[in-house]
């Protein structure tokens, strides 16, 4: 019963088998190698453009190089208030951006909205010396709190920060989770609704070390190089995470890990609503967050349940967790498995 995260996951089989296919030989060094060619081409044809790719070996180094892209002196990026580069990212994005100031806005779901974002870059206004200078806007999806927006949604932020002529970055740890629940194509999620740079996360749903920022414009990722190798983030052997997103798109296999990682969160939060409990925020990816009694917590965890208890913050009152009540995060992967999810419920039925 681990659902500590998808991080604790081994690598998919489609992954591990493309690894071993390359792994003898020799092959030139620093991404000047076929493989890797290869494979950044296959971004083109996902994203239905040219676009410029870049292997990195942390979803931590995607977005903090990707805003160190965008900054400017006295720069503000703007983010929610829980992302994960406001919150967990141990002010990487500060450091490789020279500085920039990342500003949390609050928002119901772990979500901003144009609104929000509006009225928080307004605080800077343009020419204004004193105030710093706008320099690019963020958002995760899926959301630290498992939800996902909507194409809708993108299209309005990205409306907003084109208003203060700056750039939208996407961090997409769990990009492929977001991108089969709302059905909609990898074009549609990003550069079609207004994203400039995405961090494309695939060690989450299956890879053992690969994920990649994403530029649409190539001619924005002009330096891009040099922040990567000076951020310490240029593989000299680029073809094993060429490998890896080799794998990782054979046979639509990322669409698939993913899929099947929704559909055990949901199953999940299914069985969790019919033995009383409830969860914090809608599960609309492969997170989510139930409130039970803290004595059927503590059985869970007895039994080996790997659970992490989790802050509820933002909730309305009849969501909330009562004094008695305790709100967890559960997250599932690839490698989660039927007998998993009956188990779990199970155990929960014998603590109700």
């Amino acid at each position: 019963m681990n659902f500590a995260s998808d991080n604790w996951a081994g690598a998919a089989p489609a992954v591990m088998s493309a690894l071993a296919r390359h792994s003898s030989g020799f092959a030139p060094g620093y991404g000047a190698d076929p493989l890797t060619a290869g494979v950044s081409r296959s971004f083109n044809d996902i994203f239905e453009r040219e676009v410029a790719v870049y292997f990195v070996a942390t979803g931590t180094a995607a977005n903090a190089l990707a805003l160190a892209s965008f900054a400017k002196p006295g720069g503000a990026v703007f983010c929610h208030r829980d992302s994960h580069i406001n919150i967990d990212e141990c002010n990487c994005p500060e450091f490789m951006t020279s500085g920039n100031k990342l500003v949390g806005i609050p928002g119901a779901d772990c979500k901003i909205t144009p609104a929000a974002l509006t009225e928080a870059m307004s605080r800077f206004p343009d020419g204004v010396v004193m105030h710093g200078q706008v320099a690019s806007v963020s958002i995760s999806q899926a959301t630290e709190s498992g939800t996902v927006y909507t194409v809708a949604e993108i299209e309005a932020l990205a409306e907003a920060a084109r208003s203060r002529s700056v750039p939208l970055h996407m961090d997409g740890a769990r990009f492929t989770n977001a991108l089969v629940s709302l059905g909609c194509t990898p074009a549609e999620m990003t550069w079609k609704a207004g994203v400039d740079a995405l961090s494309f996360g695939a060690t989450k749903n299956g890879c053992w070390c690969a994920e990649a920022v994403v530029f649409f414009d190539p001619e924005r990722a002009r330096d891009f190089e040099y922040f990567r190798k000076r951020g310490g983030h240029l593989f000299s052997k680029s073809r094993f995470v060429a490998a890896q997103f080799e794998g990782y798109f054979e046979n639509e296999s990322w669409l698939d890990t993913a899929r099947h990682a929704n559909a055990m969160a949901l199953r999940l939060a299914e069985g969790i609503r019919s033995l009383g409990g409830r969860t914090a925020w809608a599960v609309e990816a492969n997170e989510l967050f139930p409130i039970v009694k803290r004595s059927q917590f503590e059985t869970l965890t007895a039994a080996g349940a790997k659970i992490y208890e989790w802050p509820a913050s933002d909730l309305s009152d009849n969501v909330a967790p009562a004094d008695d009540e305790v709100c967890f995060r559960m997250v599932t992967s690839f490698a989660t498995t039927d007998e998993d999810v009956k188990t779990f419920l199970e155990t929960l039925t014998q603590a109700s």
